[in-house]
């Protein structure tokens, strides 16, 4: 979703608004939020409506976190800023205002009651499948937002839905009949494929030293960090049954499963127990800290640790980076118990030597070596193609699911896209580490599927909503001019 609208952020990025996922899905964290200097709280003003920094602040968080999922946990500030996310949270926002502007200023409005039934279906807040205060109330409690806030944003989101809808426009008979010629559309190639095994790659030594002495720059040492750990244990902590079902029914809402349902207590237990031990021992875990920081306890242990190593968790690792030797940080939960850090030495990336980088410098060269050769043996193929020895096809279609022996499935799929949104009648693909050399021999329209109307209509009206939105937005763009009150917020 985050790459797509990387792409597409001047066009639909709204699709990231919706509130059950950026209130509910992850929880709002202060990961990389910011704080900007700005008129009575708001960073820009679109049109007539005035954009608040909790706002761009909560986007973020959103934006963070999902990045940071993808990376398995590897994101920081520095990374986080390189690839901009404060600007493309900015500018799904910017693109949202002007759509609310439009609603505002042509009386398109959600109405209250619309809002409560919205409010009503969130799952996550529904008990034996009906809405409940209780869980309602007990989330804005712990999420420290009041319902105004939250029922604020799920009108937005509404009426950006209800103002899209007016864009939709069922598809034409001529129409359908035009993309279900090109989705049938088919060709019989023939096809070789080559692969960087059919590449030998001799390495001498001084041809590697070169390279690592062109390339030596990539070759570096982590960050690293010498901390003294002192570790707050909560193994043996008691508790009673009464306590634990008391914990759950106040914070059910953060028992969930992959789809959202509310677990159970005994679905939830271990999790739940974990949860109930660190409630109980954080007390212990800030007195330990006062006595760390006057020197009245040692440390559990002293490691050198490389920036983001999973011993510890993200959060601490984001506060390190920030802190300055002999810092010592208030405890974090890392691994299940709290940990309270001090900063001993930071240990700065250097360039590693030939000897320290001549593993990874030799595997990067091998490959650079291979691709290389593979390159250069494709073009060969292809002006000799005549005269290769080929595979021949069946016909084959878009949406087709077909294995091209040696390729597997994955590599079948992404070379039959880019096959099919070629304009070469002959050429080379490149597919993953392969090559794959193709002449198409012979091309038809192969007869449309019964059961591809439903496909062929929705596709249409995705073409068609895709078209009239981009126009919608270029209209925006010129109706609603953007005033930016603080810097770094556009590109």
């Amino acid at each position: 979703m985050i790459s797509w609208m990387q792409r597409h952020n001047k066009y639909l990025v709204w699709t990231i608004w919706v509130a059950t996922i950026a209130f509910i899905g992850a929880g709002f964290v202060g990961w990389g939020s910011y704080s900007f200097g700005s008129k009575a709280g708001n960073i820009a003003k679109v049109g007539e409506i005035e954009i608040p920094q909790s706002k761009l602040n909560m986007l973020y968080s959103d934006i963070y976190n999902d990045y940071n999922q993808r990376m398995q946990g590897q994101l920081d500030e520095a990374k986080a800023k390189e690839l901009g996310l404060v600007q493309q949270a900015f500018g799904i926002i910017a693109t949202q205002t002007k759509v609310l502007n439009f609603a505002k200023e042509n009386g398109i409005i959600v109405s209250d009651a619309e809002v409560a039934e919205a409010l009503q279906n969130i799952r996550l807040f529904q008990e034996n499948g009906h809405f409940s205060k209780e869980i309602y109330d007990r989330y804005l409690k712990s999420r420290r937002m009041t319902a105004k806030t939250f029922e604020t944003t799920l009108r937005e989101e509404l009426t950006l839905a209800k103002t899209l809808d007016l864009l939709t426009a069922d598809a034409l008979p001529f129409e359908e009949k035009v993309v279900s010629s090109a989705i049938n559309v088919a060709d019989k190639i023939a096809y070789k494929v080559l692969t960087l095994d059919e590449i030998e790659a001799e390495i001498k030594h001084d041809e590697l030293q070169a390279y690592w002495e062109e390339q030596k720059e990539r070759f570096m040492t982590p960050k690293e960090y010498t901390l003294s750990i002192l570790w707050t244990e909560n193994a043996d902590i008691e508790f009673t049954e009464e306590e634990l079902q008391k914990h759950f029914t106040e914070n059910s809402f953060n028992y969930t499963d992959q789809e959202g349902r509310q677990l159970t207590l005994e679905e939830a237990r271990e999790s739940a127990i974990n949860d109930l031990k660190l409630k109980k021992s954080k007390k212990e875990a800030q007195k330990a800290y006062i006595a760390f920081k006057k020197g009245e306890v040692s440390s559990s242990e002293k490691l050198t640790l490389p920036v983001n190593d999973t011993k510890l968790s993200t959060e601490i690792w984001e506060e390190i980076t920030q802190k300055s030797t002999g810092d010592i940080l208030k405890p974090k939960v890392a691994s299940g118990r709290y940990a309270t850090v001090k900063i001993e030495e930071v240990i700065e990336p250097r360039v590693k030597n030939f000897e320290e980088a001549e593993a990874e410098a030799r595997a990067m060269y091998q490959v650079k070596i291979q691709q290389e050769g593979l390159q250069a043996l494709a073009e060969k193929t292809l002006q000799n193609f005549e005269d290769t020895n080929t595979t021949i096809s069946e016909f084959l279609t878009l949406n087709q699911n077909v294995n091209l022996a040696p390729l597997n499935y994955e590599e079948s799929l992404q070379f039959i896209q880019k096959l099919f949104t070629s304009n070469e009648e002959k050429g080379m693909i490149s597919v993953v580490d392969k090559v794959v050399i193709y002449s198409i021999l012979e091309q038809k329209v192969m007869p449309a599927d019964a059961n591809q109307s439903a496909s062929v209509s929705q596709t249409v009206n995705q073409l068609k909503k895709g078209i009239f939105e981009n126009n919608f937005l270029q209209m925006l763009d010129k109706k609603y001019p953007v005033e930016v009150y603080v810097q770094g917020l556009t590109n």
